[in-house]
């Protein structure tokens, strides 16, 4: 039915995902800053008065609703452009949703995700 995709990326590729997600219909989503670190634990950075570890690093979240069919698609087009290949490049997860409803208009599930050429309007 719906799912939820949550990506966590650096900062300085939000507009390269947002112009791929664009590309291939995705018209609606949220961003918020967030802080975190992964496996490598923050960044160590040197100055005049020594080294010292910052480990919780500046990062974006994206948050995507969309259609099942639509997730693999979407998971490789953020991967794509987000990517570095170096450490902190960040993560997606990918959560079920039980219901969509639109406030404005009190449309449910498909109804109210679809955006007029979005990716499921340019699939119909």
């Amino acid at each position: 039915m719906t799912k939820k995709i949550e990506a966590i990326i650096r900062e300085e590729k939000l507009n390269d995902v947002k112009d791929a997600l664009r590309e291939i219909g995705i018209i609606g989503m949220n961003v918020y800053e967030v802080r975190g670190h992964g496996r490598q634990g923050g960044i160590t950075l040197a100055g005049r008065i020594g080294t010292y570890q910052i480990d919780m690093l500046p990062r974006l979240q994206l948050n995507i609703i969309l259609s099942d069919h639509n997730v693999e698609k979407t998971i490789e087009t953020i991967r794509r452009a987000a990517s570095t290949g170096r450490q902190g490049d960040g993560v997606i997860f990918i959560y079920p949703v039980d219901e969509v409803i639109r406030i404005r208009t009190g449309e449910r599930g498909k109804e109210a995700l679809t955006y007029e050429g979005d990716i499921d309007d340019r699939q119909s």
